[in-house]
């Protein structure tokens, strides 16, 4: 391996472990203080990267979509179990549990912008090392976030959408949980290659998921006085 490649993973690693890790120990976390402590029990209300970590979600599908030049990148960790039924309130409370872990990474990018300030006190090549790592990690806490936000079952947005619609509406919305997978690879992935080969922009969510990220990062960036 090339010392640039080297030095790529050391600066994107630890970004990716704590965005994975704090996101989904978040669910478990406020889960327990609503009243479920399924998670807790099994340990996953925890910053082990190993207990979060999918094989094909976290590893095999975001290198075979990078490998494959995908025009979005994604991937996930293993769901943390929540009974919603022993949640105080459960429509109410299954929307906080689904919004603790984008709200955590949001936590994580404003904190990550904040360390920009330490940056200039430090040697030039750890300064550099250590600037890419709060960059990236910036980058990827704000992704993850507007991701998850997406409304569509399993996605947080998905599970958000169906706390707060009427419970008719949250029960269809809630049906297509089983297919989410395959509806998003269709339209991040496949509905953009097949109109890239039609000569047609079928990109529309990537490019609105895109706007999205670049937005909240510029007023994070904003308010921690980095613009």
């Amino acid at each position: 391996m090339s010392s640039e490649a080297i030095y790529l993973v050391t600066t994107w690693a630890m970004p990716v472990i704590v965005a994975i890790t704090f996101h989904e120990a978040a669910h478990g976390f406020v889960a327990h203080l609503l009243g479920d402590d399924t998670a807790w029990r099994l340990g996953r209300v925890s910053f082990n990267p190993a207990k979060h970590i999918d094989p094909f979600g976290t590893i095999l599908l975001p290198g075979m979509l990078l490998l494959f030049h995908a025009p979005f990148l994604f991937g996930y960790a293993k769901p943390v179990p929540v009974n919603f039924q022993a949640l105080r309130s459960p429509r109410r409370d299954m929307v906080l549990v689904a919004a603790a872990g984008p709200v955590m990474n949001i936590a994580l990018a404003v904190i990550a912008a904040l360390a920009f300030h330490i940056v200039a006190y430090l040697p030039d090549t750890s300064a550099e090392w250590l600037a890419d790592n709060l960059k990236n990690a910036v980058i990827l806490n704000v992704v993850l976030a507007v991701f998850n936000l997406f409304p569509l079952p399993p996605l947080d947005g998905g599970r958000i959408l169906v706390g707060i619609l009427p419970k008719p509406a949250a029960m269809a919305v809630a049906r297509l949980e089983s297919f989410g997978l395959v509806i998003l690879i269709g339209l991040l992935i496949i509905l953009p290659m097949l109109g890239a080969q039609l000569g047609v922009n079928l990109n529309f969510i990537s490019g609105v998921l895109a706007i999205a990220t670049r937005s909240i990062i510029s007023v994070i960036l904003y308010v921690t006085g980095n613009n």
